[in-house]
């Protein structure tokens, strides 16, 4: 069984999030016009990857400034049941295409960076990123171990693991027992790096791994709204892509591309997955649970309970 796969590699139009949307769906559109069934966004693309925003934060103190870029930019993220997704759903469905694509999710007063899966069924399911890095923790909330179910998709599985999570040996284990077939990572890095991690993956998870960066300049990024911390002028690059497909026995099927706009394709043959497991497969005959194992809590995590519910507001189950 063969699919024609793509990732998007472009920048979010940050802080004007109706017109982000705008740009994917046409993206959706191109890419279904040129044969792809599954198509992977880049993180945070709707709502925005603010890369070197700082948001005045100082430790031990704030500022009304830095509050009120936050503002902003909270202001620019979406509702898993608002009428952005909605309508990139309905794109999906009208094209008949599978897509991966990172979200800023609003919940009550805490933003996540999500990854919301989409097929010609709709809302398939999402995942939230379960540990930001670094200064990501400012403005973004921690996933759960709930989101970290992966969909059904007439090729096998289709799982997200956003960025940095990608270095969590843990979280990609879990996703493997999961038999994952096709593991995206939306990310925000774009160091040479990050294409040897990507490789490395795909052996070790017998898997397809299709990742995928924004192509940002300086001067796609609104500093007068926004402080932007990284030194340079207009053309200056704040990312500069590295999309890249890898197949399960570490085989580059496209990319990485750098330093532009891209919709990168590969074929993805899945009878590769099986002959590569021939010799190794990390959560089967390679895996020795004898000496190692792993519990993964699935339960959501709640900071309150009502009702009759356990008193530590975990769901056991």
């Amino acid at each position: 069984m063969k699919l024609l796969a793509a990732v998007a590699q472009t920048a979010s139009v940050l802080l004007d999030t109706p017109a982000t949307v705008e740009n994917a769906i046409a993206l959706m559109a191109r890419a279904a016009g040129e044969g792809v069934q599954l198509l992977v966004f880049p993180e945070a693309y709707i709502g925005g990857y603010p890369k070197g925003a700082d948001f005045h934060i100082y430790i031990g103190a704030r500022t009304p400034m830095g509050r009120a870029e936050y503002k902003r930019y909270f202001d620019a993220a979406v509702d898993l049941d608002g009428p952005e997704i909605a309508a990139l759903a309905q794109a999906a469905v009208q094209h008949k295409l599978y897509v991966v694509v990172g979200i800023i999710e609003r919940e009550g007063g805490t933003l996540y960076c999500t990854v919301v899966y989409l097929g010609p069924e709709g809302v398939l399911g999402k995942h939230r990123k379960l540990m930001p890095t670094a200064l990501e923790r400012l403005v973004w909330g921690f996933g759960d171990g709930s989101t970290l179910q992966a969909v059904d998709t007439p090729w096998g599985k289709l799982g997200a693991v956003i960025c940095w999570e990608n270095y969590m040996p843990a979280l990609r284990m879990a996703m493997y027992q999961q038999r994952v077939a096709i593991y995206c990572a939306p990310t925000a890095d774009d160091r040479d790096s990050w294409a040897a991690t990507m490789t490395h993956i795909a052996m070790e998870g017998r898997c397809f791994v299709l990742s995928a960066c924004q192509h940002v300049r300086r001067s796609q990024f609104p500093d007068d709204r926004l402080h932007n911390a990284i030194e340079g002028g207009p053309d200056s690059v704040l990312m500069r892509g590295g999309g890249l497909i890898v197949d399960p026995l570490g085989r580059v099927l496209a990319g990485p591309v750098y330093n532009e706009d891209a919709l990168i394709k590969a074929e993805l043959d899945l009878s590769v997955i099986p002959a590569a497991q021939m010799d190794f497969d990390p959560v089967g005959h390679y895996a020795r649970p004898d000496v190692f194992s792993l519990h993964v809590n699935t339960a959501p995590q709640r900071a309150v309970v009502l009702g009759n519910g356990p008193v530590s507001g975990v769901d056991h189950g």
